[in-house]
Formats: structure tokens, C-alpha cells, sequence
């Protein structure tokens, strides 16, 4: 009996772990379209792999306490966050003399990082409060968003390559419409 409630809250975490994942894909989609080297995405996925795991690992230890007031911050935050990351991009693909104001590299790893990966950290204040299994639920949630980030960075990426000069203007404009998505 035992083993079949570990397959069932498998199945159901791995199911979270992968649309909580998509956010990073769709997110990786959009960075993607920067001039990135293999290691550098290499490097992204695993950062971003890493906060899946530490947000909803900070959301799971806070639990009960401040679920529903955090989790709609959290939302807001990133919304807010990727608003800002696309409106930035969509602004220098018209302006070919300027780098982008914020890449996935140093600091702006770090607000992508923490821009994809703050909805996990709301999840994981629910999964606190149902009493999943921790070490589970942060391994699945970052193997995944590490998996998908990597996909929607090489997808983007040859996309770009396609699209020429417009591939900011796309990569901008999906992380802008990502983050409407989040605040609507």
C-alpha cells in the first residue's frame, strides 16, 4: 500500500515539476534568443534547476503560515520582473548599438533565476501545508525546470539564428506577454 501512494505522489509531483518547468521553457524561449554559448545555457539551466529547488524548498519550510498572502506576492514579483526583462529587450532590439540591459549572465542570471522560479516557491508553501515529501518535490521540481529551461534555451537560440535581427524583438515580446500572463 505504501508503495502505491509513492507512485501516485511520483506521478503527481513529477506532473507539478514539469508545468512549473514550462514557466522556464517559455522564460528560456525568450532569453534564448540572446547570443548565447553552449556554456553559458549549460550554466542557466543548472542555476535555474537550483532555484526550483531552493524556492520551493523556502515555500515548503514556511508552509501554513503565509501561504495565501505570499503565494499572490510571489506571482506579482515575477510578473512584475519579466514585465520589465521583456519590455528591456523589446526596447534595445530597436537601439543595435547597445548590449540588453539585462542578460542571463551575473546579476541578470539572478533575476531570471529568481523571475522563473518564484511561482515554485507559492507552490511549494501548498505542497508544505499537504505534507509532501520534501527531498522529492525539490529534486523533481529541479530536474525539470533544469531540463526545460535547457530545451526552451536551444530552441530559442535556433530560432534566433531564423530570425535574424527580429529574434530580440521576439524573445522580448514573449517574455512580456509571459509576464502579463502572470499578473492577469
Amino acid at each position: 500500500m505504501e508503495a502505491i501512494a509513492l507512485v501516485g505522489e511520483l506521478i503527481t509531483l513529477s506532473i507539478m515539476a514539469f508545468a512549473l518547468g514550462m514557466d522556464a521553457f517559455s522564460v528560456g524561449l525568450g532569453m534564448g534568443m540572446l547570443p548565447l554559448r553552449l556554456k553559458q545555457i549549460a550554466k542557466i539551466g543548472v542555476v535555474i534547476g537550483l532555484f526550483h529547488m531552493l524556492m520551493p524548498l523556502g515555500g515548503m519550510l514556511i508552509g501554513h503560515f503565509i501561504s495565501e498572502y505570499f503565494g499572490a506576492i510571489a506571482t506579482l514579483v515575477g510578473g512584475t520582473l519579466l514585465l520589465l526583462l521583456g519590455f528591456q529587450m523589446i526596447v534595445s532590439s530597436f537601439d543595435k548599438n547597445e548590449e540588453p540591459f539585462v542578460t542571463p549572465v551575473g546579476f541578470g542570471m539572478l533575476v531570471f533565476a529568481v523571475s522563473v522560479s518564484l511561482d515554485s516557491f507559492s507552490v511549494g508553501l501548498s505542497l508544505g501545508i499537504y505534507g509532501a515529501r520534501m527531498l522529492l518535490t525539490i529534486c523533481l521540481f529541479g530536474f525539470f525546470s533544469m531540463i526545460l529551461t535547457w530545451a526552451g534555451l536551444l530552441m530559442g537560440r535556433k530560432f534566433q539564428h531564423w530570425l535574424g535581427s527580429y529574434s530580440e524583438l521576439l524573445g522580448g515580446s514573449i517574455l512580456l506577454g509571459f509576464g502579463i500572463k502572470l499578473l492577469i
